[in-house]
């Protein structure tokens, strides 16, 4: 569990401010109207003293040392200033609400996009060990109470110490023995500041944790609600919603009993001085050591100096809050970016004949997969990747697409190191068609227009005509332009994947990966997938991965992979004559067609 200390709030703020350099000027204009309001919301305590002592002594007040004899003049000139002081008020007011809220919506904003961004180029291996509701926590929920301290919090600690400053300067002029002892919580409250400040922090930190875990287990459950129905498992997940919950509920209510204890200790530091001051003032204004106007100016500012200070209980609450958060987002900006670097585009090969050239791999984990692997692709050609489940097949594709980098050998396209070339680059002039079908929450138009955002109605439609998709699609109410649902949850399985294949039609790349694309469909649906990608492939350099046999006969070479090393390459006929693992494979899946068919007929 993450933790925090003293130093280490302070130290996120300071990374806080050092990521915002961009708004540096609007956190010193927002720092300075809001010394100016409070500059101006403590003057009103001084022109009651003055009019105070203005009532008590007249042509021998405060006021009359500058000329203004008359009594008459003197309130005339007291009501100006008030006015006066109150418009400045309100006008500093105005701005820095304008400003902090401005700056907080601004900051929220770029922290969420940067945020994302920055997701997006992290490598695959850190999405790994993961959840996406962890992630989204992130970038979400605690943005959000970022923005909630900035909003408010920032303005509160700067006019706390602005009005610490200005009475305290206002009572060592008029009665410095008074300010002593009108002073003396003011240490107090601070140590219990920093101390419960330090009690909190970890706590905090817990709680943002497990807001950030409650948040995975519901994003996890609520995609997964068919499987969680499909095992009645309704109670155990809502037994376990309700453990996270109670978790975190027990997390904040620790942190609120440390924070709420502040707020008593500051109310009673706050009575000891404003009570020094109400009864040494006023014996000393009994003795004449004092006039009324400089007593009630005392008075009334013990309390705008003492009051206030209460509010930074709240305010360290809020500042704690943000920073466990801030640490949190800072923390996955700070990741570094390995694979996704930034490179300049130099064009993609002309030439697209691909090769695997002695490359082997592991995952973080150090589990090895893949093991001095040689393939060749002819330009223009197809090649297929069979063998056992659990065999490598498909890291070879995650390797092509660079979502990992092999721990040996290199691949090349044309004579090109594809490390040397831009990610965005090759992946545009890649298309891949997976067996987990992903479609987005939208119509079917959107998501076979993923694939060319550029592109028009009619080039939509004829992709999805290539793609045997416009058979199901012209039969649907709204036809390209229906609702599927969330991940296309309204498609069967076989829709699904058509959308998928019109989608990479429409992007028409230049190589082509087909990933078990046929694995989860019936041979029925299958047959038509299968023309269509037979189509697609042709005259395209293009890498299937399968499982099932019957899809890759056609192929102009076949790389068997077993263990992760390839054990036997060749054609289909060549393969068959070796009597090896194809061979053996091909013969367990005829088998197996044959007594499907039976049990069918």
């Amino acid at each position: 569990m993450a933790t925090s200390t003293p130093q280490g709030s302070l130290y996120s703020f300071r990374r806080l401010f050092s990521y915002s350099k961009r708004h540096r000027q609007d956190f010193y204009l927002g720092g300075l109207f809001s010394f100016l309001n409070k500059t101006f919301d403590v003057a009103p305590e001084i022109l009651i003293g003055i009019a105070i002592d203005m009532v008590a002594n007249q042509e021998k007040s405060f006021l009359a040392r500058f000329g203004i004899e008359s009594v008459q003049h003197q309130l005339i000139v007291l009501s100006l200033l008030t006015l006066a002081i109150w418009a400045f008020e309100s006008l500093f007011e105005y701005l820095h609400l304008l400003k902090w809220r401005g700056l907080a919506q601004s900051m929220q904003h770029e922290l969420r996009v940067d945020a994302y961004s920055h997701l997006q180029k992290l490598d695959m291996s850190y999405f790994e060990d993961r959840s996406t509701g962890g992630l989204v926590s992130i970038i979400n929920d605690d943005i959000n109470q970022l923005e909630r301290f900035l909003n408010s919090g920032m303005n509160s600690l700067i006019q706390v110490m602005t009005a610490v400053l200005l009475v305290g300067a206002v009572f060592f002029a008029l009665a410095p023995n008074i300010a002593l002892f009108a002073f003396l919580p003011v240490p107090v409250i601070l140590w219990g500041a920093f101390y419960f400040q330090k009690r909190a922090a970890p706590l905090y930190a817990e709680v943002r944790e497990r807001a950030g875990l409650i948040g995975a287990r519901l994003a996890n459950n609520i995609s997964g609600i068919a499987t969680i129905r499909s095992f009645a498992s309704e109670a155990r997940e809502e037994k376990a919603v309700s453990k996270d919950s109670q978790d975190y509920l027990t997390s904040n209510r620790n942190a609120i009993q440390i924070s709420s204890a502040f707020n008593p200790l500051i109310r009673m530091a706050v009575l000891a001085g404003f009570l020094a001051t109400f009864v040494i003032g006023g014996l000393m204004a009994l003795r004449g050591e004092l006039s009324v106007g400089s007593y009630g100016v005392l008075v009334f500012l013990t309390q705008r100096l003492l009051w206030p200070l209460t509010s930074l209980a709240e305010t360290v609450d809020l500042f704690e809050r943000a920073m466990a958060s801030a640490d949190r987002v800072l923390n996955l900006l700070s990741i570094p970016i390995g694979i996704e670097k930034p490179q300049s585009r130099t064009g993609f090969p002309q030439k697209t004949d691909i090769r695997f050239d002695d490359i082997s791999f592991a995952y973080s984990n150090g589990l090895p997969i893949l093991h001095h692997v040689q393939i060749q692709v002819p330009a223009g050609n197809t090649i297929a990747i069979v063998g056992p489940t659990g065999s490598g097949k498909s890291t070879i594709t995650k390797l092509l697409l660079r979502f990992y980098q092999p721990t040996g050998g290199k691949i090349l396209i044309g004579d090109h190191d594809i490390t040397a070339l831009n990610t965005q680059e090759l992946r545009e002039n890649i298309g891949l068609v997976s067996q987990d079908v992903f479609l987005f929450h939208g119509t079917i138009y959107e998501n076979i227009a993923y694939g060319n955002p550029q592109a028009t109605r009619e080039e939509v439609l004829e992709a999805a005509r290539q793609a045997y998709a416009d058979e199901f699609i012209n039969k649907l109410p709204q036809g390209l332009d229906t609702l599927i649902g969330e991940r296309g949850q309204k498609l069967s399985g076989g829709q699904r994947q058509r959308i998928s294949i019109a989608r990479v039609i429409l992007k028409n790349p230049k190589i082509l990966i087909l990933d078990e694309a046929t694995s989860a469909v019936d041979n029925e649906t299958e047959a038509v997938i299968q023309k269509s990608l037979n189509k697609i492939s042709q005259n395209r350099t293009t890498i299937i991965i399968a499982h099932r046999l019957s899809t890759v006969t056609h192929a102009d070479k076949i790389y068997v992979l077993s263990a992760g090393k390839i054990s036997e390459e060749g054609s289909h006929e060549e393969l068959l004559q070796k009597k090896n693992l194809y061979a053996q494979l091909w013969n367990l899946q005829l088998r197996h067609e044959i007594v499907h068919d039976e049990v069918k007929s």
